[in-house]
């Protein structure tokens, strides 16, 4: 079965103004649909064509030949996970249980809230910031490039896209400015809550 392009959980203009309806015609229209449209090059006629998603993922994570395919599908779950992590009228302090877990773990969401735009800020070249569980421990984690957290056995909460492409149109170089704007307005609580059940 063919890998699907999953439908936005909004309109391309329900993020703006803190992500216009311009960069999401270009991430989700364009590099998105390019990651799935390789994946589905990539996997035609192998064994991999009937696998899930994650499972590809697992399955060609570290290996060289397969680099490719791995970049390809773990770039199209990145992107997935991280539109249902977005929504209008987000952000700021959580409430349930997620709220609890990141008092636990860091003292405070204001502590939480500089770590997670730290470890944007801080990976070097394309990648991702996360809010991980690891056995049930949170913890805040980077990937360069493709790389996601479920190629190594860690349960994705949150994410933020750090590649250029995510905000190069509407903040130019201004990387931080990006992900204070989306951890203030855009973190989808609700979704992390229900990654946490």
């Amino acid at each position: 079965m063919a890998i699907q392009l999953p439908e936005l959980p909004y309109a391309k203009d329900a993020l703006a103004p803190v992500i216009s309806a311009n960069t999401l015609e270009f991430h989700y229209g364009k590099h998105h649909r390019a990651y799935v449209d390789n994946a589905n090059k990539l996997i035609a006629g192998t064994p991999f064509e009937k696998e899930s998603l994650e499972a590809i993922i697992q399955k060609t994570s570290g290996d060289a030949a397969k680099v490719g395919i791995f970049n390809n599908t773990a770039q199209i779950w990145n992107h997935s996970f991280y539109w249902q992590c977005l929504k209008p009228g987000g952000g700021g302090a959580p409430t349930g249980a997620i709220a609890a877990k990141i008092a636990a773990a860091w003292g405070s969401y204001d502590k939480f809230a500089e770590e997670l735009k730290t470890a944007g800020i801080t990976q070097f070249g394309s990648g991702w910031a996360w809010l991980v569980s690891d056995s049930g421990q949170l913890k805040i984690v980077k990937t360069a490039n493709a790389d996601t957290p479920i190629a190594h056995g860690l349960t994705p909460l949150l994410t933020l896209d750090v590649w250029e492409h995510a905000y190069y149109l509407d903040y130019q170089n201004r990387r931080p400015d990006y992900l204070t704007a989306v951890i203030d307005k855009l973190i989808n609580w609700d979704f992390v809550n229900e990654r946490l059940a």
